[in-house]
């Protein structure tokens, strides 16, 4: 009678949630290695961008330098799965993508003062492989989003934080992501030449 009661008890708090704590955080987790996965792959694109761009574009030092610090200062900021919990280290992470996509976005404004590099193949690669990564990267923070948000929504409704607190010592808000406060304006854009 004993070993049918426990296999029931084992049944029960199967169906509970007991196991909603580790495994939604496995899959914050692993959403947020899916942006990291993005923001990697558009780091490893911008050195051959900028050795392409160099060779056009002697007088653009400064333009290249940005570009070439953003990325530096971008790929020195690690985010562990252990620091999602802790905003202010993700608004950091993010302060440093962002800068790194502003960088970018100027060296593609200054690169149409170029129609040989416009049209020089390596670069069009380049420019497609970038376009498509920070689609990536979009699509990859949309999900992130979307799984803290029912991560932190299941264990905030009864009875399931009781059983996060019973059986796994509660949780941590996994946090979410944020737009940096420049991201709320337009950008400006001149369509002048320069003098």
């Amino acid at each position: 009678m004993r070993p049918i009661l426990f296999l029931a008890a084992l049944l029960c708090l199967s169906a509970c949630g007991i196991n909603d704590v580790p495994d939604k955080r496995n899959t914050v987790d692993a959403a947020w290695a899916e942006v990291q996965n993005q923001y990697q792959r558009r780091a490893d694109l911008i050195p051959n961008l900028v050795r392409t761009v160099e060779g056009y574009a002697q007088q653009e030092r400064d333009v290249l330098r940005e570009v070439v610090e953003a990325r530096s200062r971008a790929s020195s900021i690690q985010l562990s799965a252990d620091d999602l919990t802790d905003p202010q280290r993700v608004a950091q992470f993010e302060a440093a993508q962002q800068q790194l996509s502003g960088a970018l976005s100027r060296l593609l404004v200054t690169v149409e003062r170029y129609p040989e590099l416009r049209s020089n193949e390596n670069f069009l690669a380049l420019q497609s492989q970038l376009e498509g990564t920070e689609n990536r990267i979009a699509i990859a923070r949309r999900d992130y989003i979307a799984t803290v948000q029912d991560y932190n929504r299941e264990f905030m409704v009864l009875p399931d934080r009781w059983v996060a607190a019973i059986f796994n010592g509660g949780y941590e808000r996994a946090a979410p992501f944020e737009a940096a406060p420049q991201a709320q304006e337009a950008p400006e854009v001149s369509f002048g030449t320069d003098g």
